[in-house]
């Protein structure tokens, strides 16, 4: 009874959403089409880069311990706990125009203010804690003593890697890569401080609840339920089914 209570009140507001919505005067408002461009490139791009540099780290982080590690730990922690709007604050303090990084970085080219590459930072930062965590558990999850017999074997650490940890740590980096996902798509805070421009999905929210009224947030909001669930659902399903087999 208690569970069913609970499943209900967590999944009110959606079902509260279909019925406020103004289906007959469903339409989008200018500039909408533009930011559900611009959250799916992006948002894709931060993912590849958060896998790419995030596994190996989250890897090595299982399978090493050394003295002092707490430190490290604080660090994923603090990270994955610090406000948004506090993360887009400290991106601007360390890559702005007028910080020393972020004016080296724009002689050479790169602009990390109200460009791509900001809005794909912000991603980055604030999805990067949520990946590294969990697919740390999922390796952790692995037997040693397998990895252990591959290396005896004739297997070289990286072939080790691909062939062994990679596949039984499959189920758990399935959940992080939709984790990730759900997390840097829906990013407001950071984003709103260091790329205000281009506008993503959650920012273009904010402006036409701001600017238009209620009625005009729903739409684009169906549009990001549509666009944030079906990755989430299906890495979902085929870890599912995988468990099963």
């Amino acid at each position: 009874m208690i569970s069913a209570l609970t499943l209900l009140l967590l999944a009110a507001p959606f079902i509260g959403l279909a019925f406020v919505t103004s289906w007959s005067h469903f339409g989008f408002a200018d500039g909408d089409g533009s930011a559900i461009a611009v959250s799916l490139c992006y948002s894709v791009l931060a993912l590849i880069l958060i896998i790419a540099l995030g596994t190996p780290l989250a890897w090595w982080l299982a399978r090493h311990h050394m003295r002092g590690q707490w430190l490290i730990d604080a660090l994923l922690l603090l990270a994955l706990l610090t406000p948004p709007l506090a993360l887009g604050l400290l991106l601007a303090s360390m890559y702005g125009p007028y910080a020393l990084a972020g004016s080296l970085l724009e002689r050479a080219g790169l602009t990390l203010t109200n460009s791509g590459p900001a809005f794909v930072m912000a991603q980055f930062y604030s999805a990067l804690p949520y990946y590294v965590i969990a697919a740390r558990a999922a390796f952790e999850g692995v037997p040693r003593e397998l990895e252990q017999i591959a290396l005896t074997l004739g297997h070289s650490p990286w072939r080790s890697f691909v062939h062994v940890s990679l596949p039984l740590a499959r189920l758990g980096l399935a959940a992080a890569i939709a984790l990730a996902w759900v997390r840097a798509l829906g990013e407001f805070g950071a984003v709103l401080i260091v790329a205000y421009y281009p506008q993503g999905i959650p920012v273009k929210l904010w402006v036409n609840l701001q600017n238009i009224g209620l009625n005009a947030v729903y739409p684009l909001l169906w549009v990001f339920f549509l666009v944030a669930m079906p990755l989430p659902l299906i890495l979902g399903l085929a870890a599912r089914r995988r468990r099963l087999i």
